[in-house]
């Protein structure tokens, strides 16, 4: 994939450039040998893999300024990168060798813990699992969840506004961020770290720089909240045979169980059996895998044993109606740990089908069950064979609506369908009013789509923002606007 023509245009930086840029980091911090940029310059799913004259991997707030000024004072394209587990490109620098990755990945303290504040200051190098590691030490809880943890950093979480699993009771990153440090494309450091729950003082700057993806400042720091841990979790799967069921049950869930609905997760019948084949040790809770598997989790602050008995009383209702087939209830902390590990290797499992083109979108959840059954036509239709894989998080109207190549195809004739296929899905997406990103980004992947299908003032007012904040455009040129 080019870069689009309607982005600036740069010109990789000299040798004297590199020379420049390589002084503020240090020989040891620059890396300009392929094979040390390597990890750098692939995306996991290898969609993109491109090429840069330099990594560069800076250790302080002030380093990043340095080289910020630097790259717009000389026009050189820097590409901010966090632990590089994004799934639309953004990220990634394009082919044509000219833009600097910037990595933040040193940057990766714990600054602060604020027990009885209920708030912690993290730098953006943290990866997502120290951060939950150092809020439960303080005995709190940082709730942002998903399955890259162990890799993914905070920065990038907040760049790309993630979702995960827990967005139904704590909502996505941008809920979760009480401040941000960030570094401006002409190296200024505005710092607005307080942890205040209150603060009407003008515009909310932070909420900007969330979800942009490195496009208007590179975040170096952020003030999460944290909250009380739950005292107690109960854990259940649920096997059910239509979609309008699962609808069914999530509203009788969120009836009785109401902010306590941690998550409600659905794995299709053919995403299951991927897991079971291809992931060692994981396996379905049923001794026959039924079309829809759900997962749902109901937590309390007192560990009185109210949220199993609701998890049960739920499951028992819903059986007797006819709605659930059968049900699996977690007997013990590993169980539980084992039945989020089915949903948790969705996407990796699939890697051993082949080909796979990969759809993050959202719906209402009352729209989920139509939208899955009309997009499964569509693509059966324009791809006789293919095997949707739809999963994902059911509660908060977010699917990951993916399509494994039929059985046989070759996988490169596949994957070169995918802007063929994703353009009718998020067709379907768009006229359903939903979204054709709904934890991912925009990235490099879905640019274009979305200059199509944003109103010609919301584009506007973005390129405003943009022009604004970077405008020389030196900040991930080419990605999102």
């Amino acid at each position: 994939m080019s870069r689009p023509t309607d982005s600036p245009q740069f010109e990789a930086p000299s040798p004297e450039l590199i020379a420049r840029f390589t002084e503020i980091v240090g020989p040891a911090y620059a890396l300009i040998d392929a094979t040390a940029q390597a990890p750098f310059l692939k995306e996991w799913r290898d969609r993109y893999v491109g090429r840069t004259p330099l990594v560069l991997r800076p250790g302080s707030v002030e380093e990043i300024s340095r080289i910020l000024a630097l790259a717009n004072e000389a026009r050189i394209g820097i590409v901010p990168q966090a632990g590089n587990t994004g799934l639309v490109g953004g990220q990634i620098p394009y082919e044509d060798g000219r833009d600097i990755v910037l990595s933040v990945a040193r940057l990766n303290k714990i600054r602060h813990v604020d027990p009885l504040g209920q708030s912690m200051i993290a730098e953006a190098g943290a990866t997502l699992d120290s951060v939950q590691q150092a809020a439960e030490e303080a005995g709190r809880l940082f709730p942002l969840s998903l399955a890259a943890e162990g890799s993914c950093q905070i920065g990038g979480n907040l760049a790309t506004n993630a979702g995960g699993v827990n967005v139904l009771a704590y909502g996505n990153a941008r809920a979760l961020v009480l401040g941000l440090e960030v570094v401006l494309a002409d190296g200024r450091v505005w710092s607005s770290l307080k942890t205040l729950k209150k603060d009407n003082t003008g515009y909310d700057l932070k909420d900007l720089f969330i979800g942009s993806e490195g496009t208007l400042g590179i975040i170096t720091a952020a003030a999460l909240k944290l909250f009380a841990r739950p005292a107690e979790k109960a854990t259940a799967f649920a096997a059910l045979e239509d979609l309008d069921q699962v609808l069914e049950l999530f509203k009788r869930a969120e009836a009785v169980a109401g902010s306590h609905l941690t998550a409600f997760e659905f794995i299709c019948k053919t995403g299951v059996e991927i897991g079971v084949r291809h992931v060692e040790g994981v396996r379905s809770p049923f001794a026959e895998i039924p079309q829809w598997s759900v997962l749902i989790e109901i937590s309390a602050h007192e560990a009185d044993g109210r949220a199993g008995e609701t998890l049960e009383q739920l499951l028992g209702d819903a059986i007797e109606a006819g709605i659930v087939v059968d049900a699996a209830i977690a007997q013990s902390l590993q169980q539980a740990k084992d039945f989020w590990r089915l949903r948790e290797e969705m996407s990796d499992a699939q890697k051993h089908e082949g080909g796979s083109i990969k759809h993050d979108v959202s719906v209402a959840p009352s729209a989920m069950p139509e939208f899955i059954r009309r997009a499964n036509e569509v693509v059966g239709k324009l791809c006789p064979g293919a095997r949707p894989v739809p999963f994902g998080h059911f509660g908060d109207g977010n699917v990951h609506y993916n399509i494994s190549q039929p059985v046989g195809m070759d996988k490169a004739a596949y994957l070169a369908r995918w802007e063929e296929i994703a353009a009718a899905v998020h067709a379907l997406v768009v006229e359903m009013q939903g979204s054709i990103s709904a934890e991912h980004g925009i990235g490099r992947m879905k640019r274009e789509e979305l200059a199509h299908l944003k109103s010609a003032v919301e584009m506007e007012m973005m390129r405003a923002i943009k022009s604004a904040l970077d405008p020389r455009g030196i900040l991930n040129p080419g990605k999102v606007v």
